[in-house]
């Protein structure tokens, strides 16, 4: 069972965005590879707190943990937390700047080296992945081609003469308080501490190719559309000692030719003809699994709602499946032929032609409401 975030950070759920970050600074500085080389508990503690600190120090996704727990980004939840997958590099670029100066001059991490030189982190990439309602209904692994900028093969860098391999130059500047210390991104190597040392031909001023990878995404079931996921580690690469950045997917929902969505429930409406409406028939309709066959009894009325459980658009989190609701409409014919109306005209009379509600009929409002409660 996972362990309490708040009890990871020894916090209690009442920290506001302060005390979380200094619980988790504290912890980071605690656990941290350079002060534990070697140590695999440390360096899972280390993790763990970034974990906890990733979730809590967001608004949304800590409302979430607090009102469901784990539970609540698990099965690919959507915007979930990465700590427990990331690697040291992915906490260092995220959270760097949270350790100022507690590894290395200026804020800069050595990773395991202890050397204090920085690792940046490339720029993301953004993609739409368009999906029908059935893909989402069932989840689905998409395979997309990316042109990402890639380290060219042969190119080398060195150290930056400006930073020393640091990433942050420092400036002292004299006020009227006294001598003030601040820390800037070198200008020379952008806060990657490397600077270019051997150019391939066909590389850029950075030393970066553009290259087509494949990258497959699996995607959850219940995506909605608008919904961001992210790929680890398939963005650009930055120049020397750096991280890739991550691949930014944006879903794109289809929409569907007869079911509408509306959360996890879908809709369908269905039209059948007066005579099916008063003998009753046996339907073929839609779903986002195949068709499936439904009866609908003799006398049934227009405005009728069948809902059909589980049939709609499983929940991200795992809560079960939404229903297919589907809506009864009788079709009125608009022109007749001779015979056929006499034969209403006879029935304006005929007692089982005259609107007789019964007391358990709902209205149409009373059916809104029960759709949505």
């Amino acid at each position: 069972m996972k362990k309490d975030f708040y009890e990871i950070l020894g916090i209690t759920k009442s920290a506001d965005a302060a005390e979380i970050k200094k619980a988790y600074r504290k912890k980071a500085i605690e656990f941290h590879p350079d002060k534990n080389p070697g140590n695999k508990e440390a360096e899972e503690k280390f993790k763990l707190a970034a974990e906890a600190y990733e979730v809590l120090s967001d608004p949304q996704k800590k409302a979430k943990y607090d009102q469901y727990g784990h539970q609540a980004f698990e099965n690919g939840g959507g915007g979930g937390y990465g700590g427990g997958h990331m690697n040291m590099d992915d906490i260092f670029s995220q959270f760097g700047d949270i350790f100022g100066s507690a590894f290395g001059g200026g804020g800069g991490f050595g990773g395991f080296s202890g050397g204090g030189q920085r690792r940046v982190k490339g720029s993301n990439l953004r993609i739409k992945v368009k999906l029908t309602l059935e893909e989402i209904a069932n989840g689905v692994e998409k395979k997309v081609k990316v042109k990402r900028k890639v380290q060219a093969p042969g190119v080398s860098y060195k150290t930056c003469s400006t930073c020393n391999g640091q990433g942050q130059v420092m400036r002292v500047t004299n006020t009227i308080l006294g001598r003030m210390q601040s820390a800037s991104t070198c200008p020379s190597c952008g806060g990657s501490g490397q600077i270019l040392d051997k150019k391939p031909a066909n590389a850029d001023a950075q030393g970066l190719i553009i290259d087509d990878e494949t990258v497959s995404i699996k995607i959850p079931a219940g995506v909605v559309d608008g919904m961001q996921l992210k790929v680890s580690n398939k963005g650009n690469d930055a120049p020397g000692n750096s991280v890739p950045g991550d691949l930014i997917v944006v879903i794109e929902e289809i929409e569907h030719e007869f079911l509408k969505r509306e959360g996890e429930n879908l809709h369908l409406d269905l039209y059948i003809s007066f005579p099916e409406a008063v003998l009753g028939v046996s339907k073929d309709i839609e779903t986002v699994n195949g068709k499936v066959r439904i009866k609908l009894e003799e006398g049934i009325q227009s405005g009728k709602i069948l809902r059909l459980k589980g049939k709609g658009i499983p929940n991200i989190n795992g809560y079960g499946s939404g229903d297919l609701l589907v809506h009864v409409n009788v079709w009125t014919p608009k022109t007749l032929n001779k015979e056929q109306k006499q034969f209403f005209e006879n029935g304006l009379k005929e007692e089982n032609f005259i609107p007789n509600p019964e007391k358990g009929d709902k209205s149409f409002f009373e059916k809104v409401k029960d759709m949505f409660s």
